[in-house]
């Protein structure tokens, strides 16, 4: 196992595939507005800075306008709460992944910028049977990632040192995060993100499947 005592999950993309929520709400609060949907590709591209900067970047660049962008984002916000569990689903081996971190009694933590309540619904939902010591979402007062502040108060939290974190995440914003808390970072392909934004991003390590993640977090 790596040196570490406390690892730090991203959640969309990293440990639940929730693309397929997010566009059906977002797909049904453009269609409310009579404003073009999106593919799977695009709506993967739009996703990880917050529910505020999806539901921008799917909006037409004329209809970007503060009081109507936060108007669609509550709209969002208003289904996606009720449907946020529909399509979603755990990667294939990562609730086994978590099981195995747990028992090897290191810590374990998700700071995601979805909204925070929609986090820990999921994580409720999904992961009932992991004791999770933080799991943080985007609240009000709190910078979204890539800004260090959620990752240095879970590690303050956890008392641990900072060379014994790492951030594990499937996106440039969650590599960054990593860099600006100095702390080390793996990189997940199979999520929403090309390997190749990892790759440009830096992290410590990429891993291309669970278990190159398990063997690297798991091996003495």
């Amino acid at each position: 196992m790596l040196s570490n005592k406390l690892y730090i999950f991203d959640l969309d993309g990293t440990l639940l595939n929730t693309i397929g929520d997010l566009a059906e709400a977002c797909d049904h609060v453009m269609r409310s507005h009579c404003h073009p949907t999106h593919t799977y590709e695009e709506y993967c591209s739009f996703v990880g800075n917050g529910i505020r900067r999806l539901v921008e970047q799917a909006l037409p660049m004329d209809c970007r306008q503060t009081e109507y962008l936060e108007q669609c984002k509550q709209e969002f916000v208003a289904y996606y709460s009720t449907h946020i569990d529909h399509k979603t689903h755990p990667y294939a081996g990562i609730v086994e992944l978590l099981e195995e971190l747990q028992l090897s009694k290191a810590k374990i933590a998700v700071a995601s910028n979805k909204f925070h309540e929609g986090t820990v619904k999921l994580i409720s939902k999904f992961f009932p049977h992991i004791h999770f010591t933080d799991v943080y979402g985007n609240m009000e007062g709190m910078p979204l990632k890539p800004d260090p502040e959620l990752i240095e108060k879970i590690i303050s939290k956890a008392g641990v040192a900072h060379t014994e974190v790492t951030m594990i995440g499937d996106s440039s914003v969650d590599i960054q995060t990593a860099h600006n808390a100095h702390i080390r970072s793996i990189g997940v392909s199979w999520g929403f993100r090309s390997r190749t934004e990892l790759e440009q991003a830096c992290p410590t390590h990429i891993v291309d499947n669970m278990d190159q993640l398990r063997k690297l977090l798991m091996t003495v």
